[in-house]
């Protein structure tokens, strides 16, 4: 059995753990800009599958993508007070261009509607010109006070989508459309089983009239916001002066969504399904899905592994081969570290039987197997692996959700338990506010189709709505 060294234990110190296993799986590394990581190229491999798996389901979805300017003038900004409010804390401004003072200072993007909004003001004539389906790839500053990688950066990867269209409803159905593309891509790729809903007023994001948010629960019970997904009305559209001719020849305002996603689904992934030894990858997202490690150097071995190699680059399975001169423990221990789904060990004693030996990272099981049929049986193994890590995932959250009628319950519940809480809320901002100051939890996003058959959990009076309540990163 490999030996993991220098991995804080999970259960000991959560925190410490996930630093030991960013780094010691050389996903990221610190740089000189303070806030700032790098990511290292498995940490980036990571995030160009997941980016070329949702660049697809975008473009399916008729999304196309372009690339706005990374700074916006003061002015443009100030356009939308409310929306700058929300943001005016994250904010950094660019105050000199060379040795020359700017007339106008530059805010670093912190997000692009105002840039949008000014481009569709210039391109958006007639009803003809709707919808717009626009997507961009980025990074965008926001001047985090306490960063940690992947998870809070002052810079960081993302995806911004923003769209307008001639009606209400069209930009709703937009709304929930990407919504529910985020949550398809996480259940199935990510194999992360998150929590769908609609955020409350006091948590919506800044200028929206409605958020809503993908929350996943992490393996220590904290709630990761991993995606939302806004409506904007025409409140946007409005102030910036957005109207097209209708069918009608008459003038209107058009409707506006945005969505995105960031780096910090990696963040997920690791705290989601990481153990004691490292990363686990849903096989479906890995960069690189079998880990080949030749055990010795005899002849005999290094041509299976090159038949080995041919018979995965034929059936598109992406590999690595570790032929180093470690000891195969030292091996075994950097393949689980970094997560590889399976691992093919081929030594002399299997070969001379015919024999090659899987070991799947998520439960360690070795399966020895006749050296023709480890393709067919890779593939099974990875599809029954992606579903076996999406059903641990899900029994451990459901595990971790509780349900408090009163006040005094969701005390024992938050002082004792971690995890998620439901209950119900009588709407009131007061009552949210005092779970925030008592347990720091903060409302996760409203529960649909659950009936409301006890007073708000807060103050006692009649409830208006559900609620899941969480820490959160």
């Amino acid at each position: 059995m490999s030996e993991i060294k220098d991995i804080t234990k999970r259960d000991v110190d959560f925190a410490k753990w996930y630093t030991d296993v960013v780094t010691k799986a050389n996903l990221v590394d610190y740089s000189s800009v303070k806030g700032s990581m790098i990511i290292c190229p498995y940490g980036y491999a990571i995030w160009e599958e997941m980016q070329k798996v949702l660049d697809r389901m975008f473009k399916e979805t008729g999304h196309e993508n372009v690339q706005m300017p990374l700074f916006i003038p003061e002015s443009l900004l100030n356009i939308e007070k409310e929306h700058v409010e929300g943001f005016a804390p994250e904010v950094a401004w660019v105050t000199y261009g060379g040795k020359e003072k700017l007339d106008e200072r530059l805010c670093v993007r912190p997000t692009s509607e105002v840039l949008f909004c000014d481009y569709y003001k210039k391109v958006i004539k007639s009803y003809r010109d709707l919808p717009k389906l626009y997507n961009q790839w980025c990074t965008i500053v926001r001047w985090e006070k306490t960063t940690r990688p992947f998870l809070r950066s002052r810079e960081f990867l993302w995806q911004e989508g923003h769209t307008m269209h001639a009606t209400a409803e069209e930009a709703i159905n937009e709304t929930l459309q990407m919504l529910h593309l985020y949550e398809k891509f996480q259940r199935e790729y990510l194999a992360i089983p998150v929590i769908v809903g609609k955020k409350t007023e006091k948590e919506k994001f800044a200028g929206a009239e409605a958020t809503y948010s993908l929350e996943a629960m992490m393996y220590d019970g904290v709630a990761l916001q991993n995606g939302t997904s806004h409506y904007f009305g025409n409140h946007f559209a409005k102030t910036f002066g957005i109207e097209f001719l209708n069918k009608d020849n008459k003038l209107e305002t058009p409707y506006q969504t945005s969505w995105g996603v960031t780096t910090r689904m990696i963040g997920a992934l690791i705290m989601v399904h990481g153990d004691d030894r490292g990363l686990v990858i849903p096989p479906k997202i890995a960069p690189i899905k079998v880990i080949v490690i030749s055990i010795g150097d005899s002849e005999l071995v290094t041509k299976e592994v090159e038949v080995l190699t041919n018979s995965l680059k034929e059936n598109n399975l992406s590999y690595k081969v570790d032929n180093s001169n470690k000891t195969p423990g030292f091996k075994f221990a950097d393949a689980e570290v970094k997560g590889y789904p399976v691992r093919i060990e081929i030594g002399p004693r299997d070969l001379e039987e015919g024999m090659l030996t899987i070991v799947r990272r998520d439960t360690l099981e070795k399966i020895r197997c006749p050296k023709d049929e480890v393709i067919s049986k890779l593939n099974n193994i990875l599809e029954v692996m992606q579903q076996d890590m999406y059903d641990k995932a899900l029994k451990r959250r459901d595990s971790m959700i509780y349900e408090a009628k009163d006040y005094s319950e969701f005390t024992r519940i938050a002082q004792t338990k971690p995890g998620f809480i439901k209950a119900n809320w009588c709407g009131d901002i007061a009552c949210e506010n005092k779970i925030k100051d008592d347990f720091s939890m903060k409302s996760r996003c409203l529960i649909e189709d659950e009936e409301i058959n006890t007073p708000c959990v807060c103050c006692g009076k009649p409830a208006k709505y559900r609620l899941y309540f969480g820490k959160q990163y």
